[in-house]
């Protein structure tokens, strides 16, 4: 096991954005030099808080070599990326392009410039229909969109790079990655906001929003779809342990990252009228197509290599701190609004 605390220079591609700016604090709480390299496409600047801050895009081979040439990192944190399913049906060349193509340009640089230690932030996603009531990493691999495809090219790049030039990675596959740093210093903040858990707290207080349930006939106790919530403080602390052992040493790994625990559409939206007093509205729309019924990680392998569980992913403490989250970034948006 590696749980070595140790420090050096981490350069954080899309550390502007939702998992990739938890991830800054807890590498800048633990020790290390956090640089973001972001184009800002999706991240926010306001969210760039632990660390100083590069302005370029992974498309652009000469941006890369800029960045490393200043911060002479000695790991990369890789978050950088487009995320939605639905867009990646009608536009995968978007995400071919800004997954796997933007991965290959930095695993040049990175060979170029002798930096052996990559963090990549992959998804469940890769894994399409679930076979098993709960999904460990040696589950099939047959991603069912663009989006987890060009995901699991690139966890297949990894692995190349590494027999062939010794850069080892740790692939951290997450699964419904919610809620909000302990002190609402950053939060989820989409456009457009996809994830069930803000557009439930967005019924929940907005009247004129009407809040959707996409299906209610899946085979499940109450019919709703499961998922495997995880704390995003969670997923940091994971991404902090995969970077340090790879520093100290560890070889290339692939880690699912969940609770092992399933959370219904209907808990959740329970969940989200328990914390805000509010009932929430709702209407019952069909199933997304290839929606499955239920995704749940078995989370073993990272408990046993990189001694990680998930502690504060409850769905009432996930609930809390996205609530947190969302009232402050809503004054926020208000004041800027005039």
């Amino acid at each position: 096991m590696w749980r070595l605390r140790m420090q050096g220079k981490v350069l954080v591609t899309g550390g502007a954005g939702y998992v990739g700016s938890h991830c800054c604090r807890a590498f800048a709480e633990a020790g290390w030099e956090v640089t973001v390299f972001d184009n800002f496409a999706t991240g926010w600047r306001d969210l760039v808080r632990w660390g100083g801050m590069i302005e370029g895009d992974l498309n652009e081979p000469a941006d890369i070599e800029a960045a490393f040439q200043k911060v002479k990192p000695d790991a990369v944190a890789h978050f950088a990326g487009s995320t939605l399913v639905g867009e990646s049906v009608h536009e995968p060349e978007k995400y071919y392009r800004n997954n796997t193509v933007t991965t290959l340009n930095l695993l040049e640089v990175m060979r170029r410039h002798d930096v052996r230690n990559i963090i990549f932030s992959s998804t469940c996603a890769i894994f399409g229909r679930a076979q098993t009531k709960y999904l460990a990493e040696d589950h099939p691999l047959n991603p069912i969109n663009p989006y987890g495809m060009s995901k699991l090219m690139v966890e297949h790049m990894l692995a190349d790079s590494d027999r062939a030039h010794g850069i080892r990675s740790a692939c951290l596959r997450y699964f419904n990655a919610a809620g909000a740093d302990r002190d609402a210093l950053t939060g989820e903040r989409h456009v457009p906001e996809t994830h069930l858990i803000p557009l439930a707290l967005k019924g929940a207080y907005d009247p004129d929003y009407a809040f959707s349930i996409f299906g209610d006939d899946f085979d499940t106790p109450d019919g709703t779809a499961i998922r495997d919530y995880i704390h995003v403080e969670d997923l940091a602390e994971a991404h902090l342990l995969a970077l340090n052992a790879l520093r100290a040493g560890a070889p290339s790994n692939v880690f699912n990252l969940g609770t092992g625990r399933g959370t219904s559409v209907a808990e959740v939206v329970a969940a989200v009228e328990k914390a805000t007093g509010q009932t929430l509205p709702r209407k019952i729309g069909p199933r997304r197509a290839g929606d499955p019924p239920r995704l749940v990680a078995a989370p073993d392998r990272a408990a046993e290599t990189l001694g990680w569980k998930a502690r504060r992913s409850d769905i009432d403490s996930i609930i809390q701190s996205a609530l947190a989250w969302h009232q402050k970034d809503w004054a926020r948006k208000r004041t800027d609004a005039g």
